[in-house]
């Protein structure tokens, strides 16, 4: 598997598991009276499985995008000899060319 889709898939599961946590504790802190609505309704249990999907995904574009931008490292040169491409100094060069008459 390339290293950068077992990257993509790790920083998935990272935000999945972040967005469990998160709405675990919006449901433990009660926010907004949020366990009462999901634990009496009929549809609480989709209604939670929505919120963690939809901020897994959020949170897995954000895991990626932090991990990819903190590849970057520095900025310090590497690899190549560094080489001066060699200059050709200009010069006029005279053109032969041939003149048809009318």
């Amino acid at each position: 598997m390339p290293k950068l889709i077992r990257l993509y898939i790790t920083q998935v599961i990272a935000g999945f598991g972040l967005s469990a946590l998160f709405v675990g504790l919006l449901l433990y802190v009660n926010v907004g009276n949020l366990w009462h609505l999901v634990s009496t309704t009929s549809g609480g249990i989709v209604a939670v499985v929505m919120l963690w999907v939809f901020n897994g995904i959020v949170f897995a574009g954000v895991q990626f995008g932090i991990t990819i931008m903190r590849m970057a490292g520095d900025d310090t040169p590497g690899g190549g000899k560094r080489d001066d491409l060699p200059v050709m100094p200009r010069e006029m060069a005279p053109v032969k060319v041939a003149a048809k008459r009318r």
